[in-house]
């Protein structure tokens, strides 16, 4: 599914501010798996989303997904194998487009575009059912503009269309950390039954120990752009807040921030 093998991103090499993002870096998903990220700022966690979203060119190493290398790849031609939803709540939709819109642009993701008509009754249709699933009234609102919803709904909005087309691999890079405690759980549980109901191969980072232990069938700790702990499906069922800050104790000199303890 996904292979990561090797990889290594320095940025501004040969500078003084030289910062070795990855080292040599290796990660395996099989389909279904849904591995959760952790690690203090700089550990690389977002680094290693870019490098498979292809925002970040690796320096050394491979990425395949479904066997296909494609690290040379750049990232609009990995938009048909990848889904994202980012941090920030705006980053994902487009505010001055209605929600059909949005919609219609994430269900041509990775195609060939053409000059058919992007909005159909049939699509319409299917809109407003993928919506209701959300259970947000958004349903009702398909020529609403964007910008007008907050940002839980956009943020829901977001993680409905990176879903929409199925794609191999879905990445979440702390996507809910800009929400309030409320809108957080609505897209934490979301997230949990849209990538079980599509069986979602997902790769997602957090600050959030217990969101990393209640999602996802695998866990797994970097630091200094490394992966320093890896737990398995039995592994982690078995894991708590506690036994993850002490694993992490046990790297010299190491402490998260106080956003890795909103446990």
């Amino acid at each position: 599914m996904l292979k990561i093998d090797n990889i290594s991103k320095t940025f501004f090499a040969g500078t003084i501010n030289e910062r070795r993002a990855l080292v040599n870096v290796s990660l395996q998903l099989d389909e279904g798996d849904f591995v959760t990220v952790i690690g203090s700022n700089g550990a690389g966690k977002s680094t290693l989303l870019n490098t498979v979203s292809g925002r970040y060119t690796v320096d050394t190493g491979s990425i395949a997904i479904d066997s296909a290398p494609v690290a040379k790849l750049k990232e609009f031609q990995r938009a048909k194998y990848v889904g994202r939803v980012f941090q920030d709540p705006m980053a994902g939709t487009a505010p001055d487009l209605t929600i059909e819109q949005n919609l219609a642009l994430a269900l041509q993701r990775g195609k060939r575009r053409s000059l058919g008509r992007g909005i159909t009754k049939a699509r319409k249709e299917r809109f407003t059912e993928e919506l209701k699933m959300l259970e947000l009234g958004l349903e009702n609102r398909l020529t609403a503009k964007v910008g007008l919803l907050s940002g839980g709904q956009r943020q829901a909005l977001s993680l409905l269309m990176a879903g929409f087309t199925s794609p191999r691999i879905l990445l979440l890079d702390e996507h809910t950390a800009a929400l309030d405690p409320q809108r957080a759980d609505l897209v934490t549980n979301l997230t949990e039954r849209i990538v079980a109901e599509e069986n979602l191969t997902t790769l997602m980072v957090t600050h959030n120990m217990e969101q990393a232990l209640k999602l996802g069938n695998r866990l797994i700790m970097m630091h200094e752009g490394r992966i320093v702990f890896e737990a398995s499906a039995a592994e982690k069922k078995k894991l708590t807040v506690p036994l993850l800050l002490a694993e992490f104790a046990k790297i010299k000199g190491a402490s998260f921030d106080d956003r890795a303890l909103l446990a």
